[in-house]
């Protein structure tokens, strides 16, 4: 009997498959959300050129239509970028990295379907007045800079809406018929997780360079939350396979004490954009009394939580995870 009983257990094949099938369903439905807001704003998109009182409903549709772009994506993001590669650049690329490779013409044209596009592309022209000027200040020293602006005229915000906005809509659209049970490797998905992980601490670095990635509707603190409740709900399709090993409800438990201390220190503030970098802050070597501030609080916060070679982090305890798994380990580049 206990000969038979041990032949019905699952084998780490029908984990690895039933993961795969919850990941396409999960991720899937993300991937539904991230099209559909963008069918919303563009929608919601005058076509007619801006005026910030007249369209002050039409711009608040788009702005809210334009957080729900992120919250999906940044749910996916870890996943996602390491299965399809070509996934970030195209979707969510940084003003500063799409101009390095566009060379000193820039992009002159913000509302068109070259160079500087996606989810950034389209922030940067949704909060143009509000931009803090520390990002103008920034971002003007850059080769082929150019000012952010609402569409000035109608040809501008028609194009704004049927050409940037769409070609948003059919790269998501475009990633959404790819996301198919045999193009999901679990494997990959589970260290690309880690990695998302492992990155939230370049995210809140790059808070003090005025690099950070919603830098215009300066919510990266909400994109921080965004990936963390993304990579806890991705994870617990591992969770039944995990628990299968000697050891794995103990590094499990292990693993969502840490995944809540992040999650208590993200929800610390009610505001989505990380708190003020204080004037002399230095990464390399942050001052006592910055630390102190509740930048440098979170700052270090985020790295001890993520530090790879920090025994019992987030992305130490995921890689433990990994190896029960027989998945290669994620690797700091």
């Amino acid at each position: 009997m206990a000969l038979l009983a041990a032949c019905t257990d699952p084998s780490d094949a029908d984990y690895r498959a039933e993961v795969v099938a919850a990941m396409h369903d999960s991720i899937g439905a993300d991937l539904a959300d991230l099209v559909q807001a963008a069918r919303d704003l563009q929608a919601a998109a005058p076509s007619h050129a801006w005026n910030a009182t007249a369209n002050a409903a039409a711009i608040v549709a788009m702005r809210d239509a334009w957080k729900r772009t992120r919250i999906a994506y940044e749910h996916i993001e870890g996943a996602i970028v390491v299965l399809f590669p070509g996934t970030d650049a195209t979707l969510d690329a940084r003003y500063d990295d799409t101009l390095a490779k566009l060379g000193p013409a820039g992009d002159p044209d913000l509302f068109d379907a070259r160079g500087v596009t996606g989810m950034h592309g389209i922030e940067r022209i949704l909060y143009a007045p509000e931009i803090r000027p520390d990002v103008i200040m920034f971002e003007s020293t850059l080769p082929g800079y150019q000012p952010a602006a609402y569409p000035a005229t109608d040809d501008e915000a028609i194009s704004f809406k049927t050409v940037l906005v769409q070609l948003l809509i059919e790269k998501a659209n475009s990633l959404r018929k790819q996301w198919q049970p045999a193009a999901i490797d679990a494997g990959a998905a589970y260290r690309g997780l880690v990695g998302l992980m492992n990155e939230q601490k370049d995210k809140v670095n790059r808070g003090a360079t005025v690099q950070e990635e919603s830098r215009y509707a300066n919510l990266t603190l909400f994109d921080l939350r965004n990936n963390l409740e993304g990579t806890r709900k991705v994870y617990r399709l591992f969770r039944a396979w995990i628990h299968s090993k000697k050891t794995g409800a103990m590094v499990d438990a292990t693993l969502q004490d840490k995944f809540d201390e992040l999650e208590q220190l993200y929800a610390a503030t009610t505001s989505d954009a990380l708190p003020m970098v204080p004037a002399d802050w230095s990464s390399d070597h942050p001052t006592p009394a910055n630390l102190a501030t509740p930048y440098g609080t979170l700052w270090q916060i985020v790295h001890e939580s993520v530090d790879p070679s920090n025994e019992g982090s987030v992305v130490f305890t995921m890689n433990r995870i990994a190896e029960l798994l027989g998945f290669p380990e994620f690797v700091e580049p």
